[in-house]
């Protein structure tokens, strides 16, 4: 087998469906983030007394979208291991429900 296919080998293999409990652990910041918008700020003062001000935001086009983060975390959990969650995005700690 020559170098080119067994690389296309490897990369078709990395594609294939991930174990169920990984697959929901990836998945809940996606239905995290279509709940609302997330984000954070810093702000501090360096040894020489000047000031820094800095933040990230992170908006999904699920929430734009309007999609419902238990049919986000559904559909993602089912595209990345092939079977629905184990239990419903709403029953884990921190969902928004």
């Amino acid at each position: 087998m020559n170098r080119a296919a067994i690389l296309v080998i490897l990369g078709l293999s990395a594609c294939g469906p991930v174990p169920l409990v990984q697959a929901e652990r990836e998945c809940v910041e996606q239905a995290r983030l279509a709940e609302a918008p997330r984000g954070t700020i810093h702000v501090g003062v360096n040894s020489d007394g000047s000031s820094y001000l800095g933040g990230e935001v992170g908006i999904s086009t699920d929430y734009l979208a309007g999609r419902d983060p238990s049919q986000v975390y559904d559909q993602c959990v089912f595209n990345r291991s092939g079977q629905m969650p184990s239990r419903p995005y709403y029953t884990l700690p921190g969902a928004q429900g």
